[in-house]
């Protein structure tokens, strides 16, 4: 493996590395408001939630590799104590993206990328009408990492409101992550969607203890055919399942009996990871027990 020494690395490339390896990464896409009422809009994918109670989303307004600099979101949080963070779908990420250019400060991004400003309820920047999600902030703390060209400084805020379009919840009133449409940042120019075939359901009951790889039998956990994931399906069970005969009847199972002992097993494990794939973990279970 290529082994990266941060000490060693020059700047521009430890940040790829970083932005490679950790993606991908929510976008916030903070609008604050200057001092002299200026609106100001940017985006920046050092970001998440950190607490639910009290609300806590942080962001990270990083110092320019190149010369060290810091985008006018900073001053402004530092100014004023207030942000909005609004979240970024595909219907608006080119133009999120344009909004990380460096305007002047006197510059209002919102009529540079075309998006809406809208009143906040409780704090004076605005919310982009287009974000189907924005989170009213307070600024509780600014935290510096560093004085030089990639430091981050560390913007804790106190979420107040959060507005959330009704067309992205489903019917029981949650947010549909399709209907959302989120964009994730990752590295250089590459950026994630976050719907369609990209999402997927993992069910890992957390008050329902696992038995873990260490339990299973033998000749499935050193499985040639079961893959990691499909082996973790079968260990989130709390214990392994009695036998039923029953599964004998399957005319999948039938035809793998008849096969010789190495591939009576590779065929049996085939099916069993097939059915893993289509969530038939506990029917897998018993074509394993075969």
């Amino acid at each position: 493996m290529l082994s990266i020494d941060p000490q060693s690395t020059p700047t521009p490339q430890l940040h790829q590395y970083l932005l490679g390896s950790v993606s991908p990464r929510p976008i916030a896409f903070v609008s604050t408001l200057s001092p002299d009422g200026v609106a100001n809009l940017a985006p920046f994918s050092f970001f998440n939630v950190f607490s639910s109670n009290p609300p806590i989303a942080v962001f990270s307004a990083n110092r320019t590799v190149a010369n060290n600099t810091t985008k006018d979101t900073l001053a402004n949080a530092e100014a004023t104590g207030e942000v909005v963070i609004n979240v970024v779908t595909h219907d608006i990420v080119r133009q999120t993206a344009l909004a990380s250019v460096n305007y002047p400060p006197e510059v209002s991004e919102f009529e540079k990328v075309g998006l809406t400003p809208i009143a906040s309820d409780l704090v004076k920047p605005f919310r982009v009408k287009e974000s189907p999600s924005q989170m009213e902030c307070r600024v509780k703390e600014i935290i510096p990492l560093g004085d030089r060209g990639g430091a981050g400084n560390l913007v804790i805020c106190e979420i107040l409101r959060i507005h959330i379009s009704e067309e992205v919840l489903d019917e029981k009133g949650r947010i549909d992550p399709h209907k959302m449409d989120l964009m994730g940042r990752m590295g250089r120019a590459f950026y994630c969607r976050a719907s369609g075939d990209a999402v997927s359901k993992i069910f890992q009951p957390v008050t329902q203890i696992g038995m873990g790889f260490d339990l299973l039998p033998e000749g499935v956990r050193h499985s040639p055919v079961l893959r990691g994931n499909q082996l973790a399906e079968l260990a989130a069970m709390e214990e392994i399942p009695a036998a039923d005969g029953s599964i004998f009847q399957d005319k999948q199972v039938q035809q793998a009996m008849l096969a010789t002992e190495s591939q009576k097993t590779k065929l049996l494990h085939q099916y069993a990871a097939a059915l893993i794939d289509r969530g038939e973990v506990a029917r897998a279970w018993q074509v394993l027990l075969a």
